[in-house]
């Protein structure tokens, strides 16, 4: 009986080799920087996406990794509504934000942004390898990379694939639940050996726009705590402005529609920071 010949088989592509190739692309990008906090709700997705737009503005190439795969909000805070991610032979392309800055983000991929990912753990791992190992980037100056809250599968893979990041912001809020949670994720950081840029101290207070007066509304002093009790700096306190509201409601970025709003004075003042601690120009 004749032998019926073999079909040639394409080898899968396997974990190792997603990970060379996110190497191999992310050697084009001088600088990566991971946010991230223990805990959702204190402003670590704004504080990811105008510290990106705050770094173009001075006349760097950024692009943003929106790594929160079940809550990716960068393309609303962006106002991007109607943009979609595309692929060429090279790769998948990122999406033109403001400024300039080159976006990835799951919300991107799909037909409509309520349309909830149901993924389990090793799904969102592949999912941010493909990412890393698949974007067009290109030359760029800094990558920043918004994290979703905790320490889990996504922030794992990043510092797994990454052996370069340049560092991590932990963003937190005035409140001692939020020191007792955020400290873990400075605690994974550390256990990491990734670089401990410092501490944002997001919803910080609220400053009366009419007399002036500053109050404490979340509570006071957690930003320095932390920064005292791990030996690092805290980098920026953000006040709450209800400017930020109507900006996302708007469908514009908040530091581009209020560019001297109390937040947006203090997001450009970290951005003078990460980039004077980064390229060591100064020390912070």
């Amino acid at each position: 009986m004749a032998q019926q010949p073999q079909q040639s088989r394409k080898p899968a592509t396997t974990i190792f080799s997603l990970i060379g190739e996110a190497k191999k692309r992310l050697r084009s990008i001088k600088h990566k920087i991971m946010v991230l906090s223990g805990k959702g709700g204190v402003g670590k997705t704004f504080i990811s996406s105008m510290l990106a737009l705050a770094l173009a503005e001075k006349g760097y190439k950024v692009g943003i990794l929106d790594a929160d795969i079940h809550g990716s909000s960068i393309p609303t805070i962006y106002g991007l509504k109607n943009m979609r991610l595309y692929a060429n032979e090279e790769g998948i392309i990122p999406a033109a934000g403001p400024l300039g800055v080159k976006i990835i983000a799951t919300n991107l991929l799909l037909d409509s942004p309520d349309i909830p990912i149901v993924w389990r753990g090793p799904l969102k791992s592949r999912a941010i390898l493909e990412f890393l190992s698949k974007v067009v980037w290109g030359e760029m100056d800094y990558l920043v990379i918004d994290l979703p809250p905790g320490t889990g599968d996504e922030a794992i893979t990043i510092v797994q694939t990454i052996s370069d990041l340049d560092g991590a912001i932990i963003v937190t809020a005035p409140s001692m639940l939020s020191e007792t949670i955020v400290a873990k994720a400075i605690n994974f950081v550390i256990k990491n050996r990734v670089p401990l840029l410092g501490i944002v101290e997001n919803m910080s207070y609220f400053k009366c726009p009419k007399c002036g007066t500053i109050y404490y509304l979340l509570g006071k002093g957690t930003g320095e705590e932390l920064a005292a009790k791990y030996n690092t700096r805290l980098l920026a306190k953000i006040p709450l402005d209800p400017l930020i509201g109507e900006a996302v409601d708007k469908g514009i970025p908040y530091l581009i529609e209020y560019p001297d709003g109390d937040a947006a004075k203090a997001i450009k003042d970290l951005a003078v920071k990460v980039i004077a601690f980064i390229e060591k120009k100064e020390r912070i």
